[in-house]
């Protein structure tokens, strides 16, 4: 397992141009699109990116192991899917949707493929139903982890996938102090999972309010100019 594990990292390593190639273009993308960085109050707020260290590859390769996976230094580029990954935080939920539309433009016009069906992860039955308007398809996690992915490759003869997170700022807050303590070996400590799961609620919370004074400070603005 050993050898086959060393293989596929060294797989990865021997593409390391490629994939920073393909990670410019993704950030690019967010970082230049017209209508998500419009002024005064683009819809981005700011955009991470990173490429997969080596040392968490294996670590993640050698849990998919245990699991029952077969992974070699031929497919590793198309079974792990997040060897490129994107993150891009908008402040408020009501912005989703123009991003999400910006996305699904580029699938459209041949730029990008869809390595599979963008995913909405989150425990809150309010926001499963604000994705399912957007057609995303939706998971309920019980562990409160709350992201959309999209998986995205650039072009069918292409196996390089890079994997796009959208998430609110107060979504990322929970998911740094989750992923701090609690990924990729989740946490033994009860405490710790019971406190996850009151921020959680108080992330939730959070989102809310502040879709709530959006829409008031629209509406205050309409009333102001007629």
């Amino acid at each position: 397992m050993s050898a086959v594990i060393k293989e596929a990292i060294q797989a990865y390593k021997d593409r390391k141009f490629e994939y920073e190639q393909f990670l410019i273009q993704v950030e690019c993308f967010f970082q230049k699109h017209p209508e998500l960085n419009k002024a005064p109050f683009p819809l981005i707020h700011s955009i991470k990116s990173r490429l997969k260290d080596p040392s968490h590859l294996e670590d993640k390769l050698r849990r998919k192991f245990k699991d029952g996976a077969v992974i070699t230094k031929e497919n590793v580029s198309t079974e792990i899917t997040d060897l490129i990954g994107v993150r891009v935080l908008h402040l408020y939920q009501d912005q989703f949707p123009s991003i999400n539309e910006a996305i699904n433009k580029k699938i459209e016009n041949g730029d990008w493929v869809f390595v599979e069906q963008p995913k909405a992860f989150t425990w809150d039955p309010e926001s499963e139903k604000f994705y399912k308007t957007q057609n995303v398809l939706t998971e309920l996690r019980e562990t409160y982890y709350t992201s959309i992915h999209y998986v995205v490759k650039p072009n069918n003869k292409n196996s390089i996938c890079c994997e796009i997170q959208v998430r609110t700022l107060f979504e990322e807050i929970w998911g740094e102090i989750d992923h701090s303590i609690n990924y990729p070996h989740p946490t033994d400590s009860i405490a710790c999972r019971e406190q996850l799961r009151v921020l959680s609620k108080l992330v939730s919370t959070g989102t809310r309010l502040a879709d709530s004074i959006f829409r008031s400070n629209i509406e205050h603005e309409e009333k102001s100019r007629t």
